[in-house]
């Protein structure tokens, strides 16, 4: 059922109404249209507000995060008054506050095969707001069963890429990336930095690629990956071809080669300080960041720092005739470091401190800073 605008809309959406490609018509697809952003963190903030402000009607936010300090150099749709609040609910006041002619729909949760479906099914558009790529394999084939569009982007330090899938032709993520890489080779936003505006740009332009979607205007990123580079403010796009040899995806499953789970191989801090304490434990202390991120802080007794990705090429470096005890800032990367060094052929003790420095500082001593 199509609802009509209401005189504080009108107003509302003038500026819209008066465009040719908009109008009254047009607008009062947006009040109907519906979009679940996935994330609501550096994309999904700007995504979130334009989409707020520009009058969708139904708008769902999916993430289990809370808001953390860090947060602030790029996440805009939160503030400094929302730290350690919930993501969706610090986003849902503000979108909101922003405009309460709107609906919004929160999910504290984060996405997997068993609510993927379902909670897609109650949305028009799906826009990926993550930095992972098991989240965007998963987003992906979940569009592709319930032939749901999707507004793909991702950002790496300076540099940022937008594509819209499932819109006809119907060229989708597995298209362009069959396979995901190697987790070790995979670092987020967290791991590798990011420049704090890159994601409102590249985030705006999601919300632009739902608007021109749900008002069948303009021409989409449909089979195009579009680049951004901020650091020489150039860009380019892309065109990609459907991948002939790959088949139609008719169920969820996760990718073995990237997103299998490692939850054996974890030690946290504090047992790894009570087991030094007291059993005289003398592990091989590997810190796997980068040299500025060791700069800001490290845990007294490392014995040796190799960037993650440098691992392939240093692993030798490494004793296999001691127990080592692996971390990094969240336990992502030492996890996916332990993983390769089993797959190389090490047979002793290897062990991930989970949760990282940023764990550390939380259980241990607060005087480690956290990034």
């Amino acid at each position: 059922m199509h609802e009509e605008l209401s005189n504080s809309e009108l107003e509302r959406y003038a500026r819209h109404i008066s465009l040719p490609q908009v109008g009254l018509t047009g607008q009062k697809k947006l009040k109907n249209a519906s979009v679940l952003v996935v994330g609501a963190g550096g994309l999904g903030s700007p995504c979130l507000l334009y989409l707020a402000a520009a009058g969708f009607g139904k708008i769902g936010i999916i993430d289990d995060d809370e808001v953390d300090i860090t947060n602030l150099q790029r996440q805009v749709i939160h503030c400094n008054t929302n730290l350690g609040e919930l993501k969706v609910e610090s986003a849902k006041k503000r979108l909101l506050d922003l405009n309460p002619e709107i609906s919004v729909k929160i999910y504290k949760s984060r996405l997997n095969i068993q609510n993927a479906l379902d909670l897609f099914t109650h949305y028009d558009i799906i826009i990926d707001g993550t930095d992972n790529f098991q989240t965007r394999y998963l987003i992906n084939d979940a569009c592709e069963i319930l032939n749901k569009v999707w507004i793909f982007a991702s950002i790496h330090q300076f540099e940022g890429q937008v594509s819209t899938f499932n819109l006809s032709p119907g060229l989708n993520y597995r298209d362009l990336f069959p396979k995901p890489p190697p987790m070790e080779f995979a670092p987020n936003c967290s791991e590798a930095g990011v420049l704090g505006v890159l994601p409102g740009i590249i985030g705006t332009i999601q919300a632009a690629e739902a608007i021109k979607i749900i008002l069948g205007i303009g021409k989409p990123l449909s089979g195009k990956l579009f680049l951004f580079n901020a650091l020489s403010m150039t860009s380019r796009i892309l065109k990609f071809e459907a991948n002939t040899s790959r088949g139609l995806i008719s169920e969820l499953s996760l990718e073995s080669e990237y997103c299998m789970s490692i939850s054996s191989g974890d030690i946290t801090p504090l047992e790894y300080v009570n087991k030094i304490n007291e059993d005289g434990w003398k592990p091989f202390l590997l810190d796997v960041r980068r040299p500025d991120e060791e700069m800001i802080s490290k845990i007294e007794g490392t014995n040796l720092r190799i960037k993650h990705t440098e691992i392939p090429q240093r692993y030798h470096e490494i004793p296999k005739d001691r127990d080592i005890v692996i971390y990094c800032r969240s336990g992502a990367r030492s996890s996916a470091v332990r993983k390769f060094l089993l797959q190389a052929g090490y047979t002793n003790t290897i062990l991930n401190l989970k949760g990282g420095i940023l764990n550390w500082s939380d259980t241990v001593d607060s005087n480690i800073a956290k990034y």
